[in-house]
C-alpha cells in the first residue's frame, strides 16, 4: 500500500521533480560512498595456518599461496604449518590463544560448534561476493545455527573402497556390491595371499570411516545423524548391530592396524599386499604414475536394503578466519580467492584427488577419478561429512578414538564397550 503523504502518491510536476531529485542524490550519494569506500588491495602480512603437513597437499597448497600473492604484491603470506593430526587434535587450545589469521577447518557440525562458542569469525559478507559461485549445499555447510557464515569450502572427495584395476583382472575378482558379496572376495583374496581389507588407524580416525559405512548402511542416514547429534543412545540394539557386523568383517582387516599409518595401508594397496581399502579420495596422494593410473574405486556395499547405497561419505574442506584476525582485510580477500574457480584448480592441478566446490571450475580438466568422484557425490540421495565432523569434536576425539581402538583390540565385549560410549557421551553433551 502506497503512503498517501509521499510525494509519489500526488501527481504533477513537483512531485515528478522531487523523485528525479531524490533519484539524483541517492545515485550521487553512492557513487561519492563507493570511492570514500572502494576495497584497496590488501597489504601488510597474513597470517595463514595450514595443517597441509603432507608433502603433496602441502605443495599443492603452496601454488594457491604463490598465484594469491602474485595478484597482490604488497601483501606476504607469512604459512606456518602444524602436523594434520596435532593441528585437530589442538583446535581448541589453538582458537582460544592467537590463531592465524586464516586456517583449515571442516564444514557442518565441527564449524558450528567453534562458531557457536564464538572461538572464529562472521564472514558473512564474504558470502555476500561468492554465493553464486557456489552450491546452496555448500553455503548450508557453512552457516552457523545462527544463520551467519563462518567457513568457505574448498573442496570434497568421496570415500571410497578404493583397489588397483590390474589386481582385480589378473585375479578375476569382481567388483562387490552387497555385503555378501564383499566377505566373498574377502576370502578370495585371503586365499590368495593378499590382506584383504588395508588397515591402519595408528591416528585414530581412519578407522571412523568405516563405522559411518556400516552404520549408514544398516541404519539410513537419518539414524546416524541422530546418533551423531547425541538424540539416540549409543547403548541401542541398531548400534549394537553395527559393531557385530564389524567384528564379522575384522578377520579380513589388515593384521596391526593400530601401529600403522593410513599412508602405510595405502602403500601396501600400491605395492599389491592388500586388495581393497576404504578411506577418502587422498589415499591418491600415495599413488604415483603406473600405480595411479591403475586406480579406481567402488562405492561401500550395501547391507539393509531399505537404504541401499543411498549416502555418499563426502567431507567438505575448507577455511574460516580468526575471530579477531591481525589483518582483517587481507583475510577476508584471502578466503574469497580461495572459493574461486581459479584458486582450486591451481589446487587441484598439484593434488588431483579431490573435487572443487566453484561452479565455475572447468570440470572437463579432471581426470578419470575425479570425474567418478563427481558423479558418485552428485548422484547421491545423501551426503555425510565424516563421524569427527558430524558430531561434537571432544566427543570424537575423546571418547570414539580410544573406543574404536578399543574393539579393534578386542571385539568380544560390545555391550560393555557401548555402555561405556553411552554414559561418557551423556556427560559431554550435558556440557557446554
Amino acid at each position: 500500500m502506497q503512503d498517501s503523504s509521499s510525494p509519489v502518491a500526488h501527481p504533477g510536476g513537483v512531485a515528478r521533480r522531487r523523485r528525479l531529485a531524490m533519484t539524483l542524490a541517492t545515485v550521487v550519494s553512492a557513487g561519492a560512498l563507493g570511492a570514500s569506500v572502494a576495497s584497496a588491495a590488501p597489504s601488510g602480512t597474513l597470517t595463514f595456518g595450514s595443517n597441509y603437513s603432507d608433502e603433496v597437499p602441502k605443495a599443492a597448497l603452496q601454488t594457491v599461496v604463490d598465484a594469491f600473492q602474485a595478484k597482490n604484491p604488497g601483501l606476504t603470506v607469512k604459512v606456518n604449518t602444524v602436523d594434520h593430526n596435532s593441528f585437530q587434535e589442538n583446535i581448541n587450545t589453538y582458537l582460544q590463544g592467537t590463531p592465524d589469521d586464516v586456517f583449515p577447518w571442516f564444514a557442518g557440525y565441527r564449524m558450528q560448534f567453534f562458531a557457536q562458542k564464538g572461538l572464529v569469525g562472521d564472514i558473512s559478507d564474504v558470502w555476500g561476493k561468492i554465493s553464486a559461485d557456489q552450491a546452496p549445499a555448500f553455503k548450508g555447510a557453512s552457516t552457523g545455527i545462527d544463520g551467519k557464515q563462518y567457513f568457505v569450502p574448498f573442496y570434497n572427495y568421496p570415500w571410497a573402497v578404493f583397489y588397483r584395476k590390474s589386481v582385480f583382472k589378473a585375479k578375476g575378482y569382481k567388483i562387490p556390491t552387497t555385503l555378501a558379496q564383499l566377505v566373498s572376495l574377502s576370502k578370495k583374496m585371503q586365499a590368495d595371499g593378499l590382506a584383504p581389507i588395508a588397515f591402519g588407524d595408528k591416528d585414530g580416525w581412519p578407522a571412523m570411516g568405516t563405522f559411518d559405512y556400516l552404520n549408514l548402511r544398516t541404519n539410513g542416514h537419518a539414524f546416524h545423524v541422530d546418533l551423531m547429534a547425541g538424540k539416540i543412545a549409543w547403548t541401542d540394539a541398531r548400534v549394537k548391530k553395527v559393531f557385530e557386523t564389524w567384528k564379522t568383517l575384522l578377520p579380513y582387516h589388515q593384521k596391526g592396524s593400530l601401529g600403522r599409518t593410513w599412508q602405510d595401508a595405502a602403500k601396501s594397496v600400491v605395492n599389491k599386499k592388500a586388495g581393497m581399502y576404504l578411506l577418502g579420495g587422498f589415499v591418491g596422494q600415495q599413488f604415483t604414475g603406473a600405480s595411479y593410473k591403475d586406480l579406481d574405486f567402488f562405492p561401500f556395499p550395501a547391507i539393509n536394503p531399505k537404504f541401499g547405497r543411498d549416502t555418499v561419505e563426502a567431507p567438505i574442506d575448507g577455511f574460516m578466519m580468526a575471530k579477531n584476525p591481525k589483518n582483517p582485510e587481507a583475510a577476508k580477500a584471502f578466503l574469497e580467492y580461495l572459493s574461486t574457480a581459479e584458486a582450486q584448480q591451481a589446487y587441484l592441478g598439484a593434488d588431483p584427488n579431490n573435487v572443487a566446490t566453484s561452479k565455475s571450475a572447468n570440470t572437463s580438466k579432471y581426470n578419470v577419478l575425479q570425474k567418478k568422484y563427481a558423479t558418485l557425490i552428485s548422484s547421491s540421495k545423501h551426503i555425510s561429512q565424516f563421524l569427527d565432523r558430524d558430531t561434537r569434536p571432544d566427543f570424537a576425539s575423546t571418547v570414539m578414538i580410544p573406543s574404536i581402538q578399543k574393539f579393534i583390540k578386542n571385539p568380544n565385549d560390545i555391550d560393555g564397550l557401548l555402555k561405556s560410549i553411552e554414559k561418557q557421551k551423556k556427560a559431554i553433551f550435558a556440557s557446554e
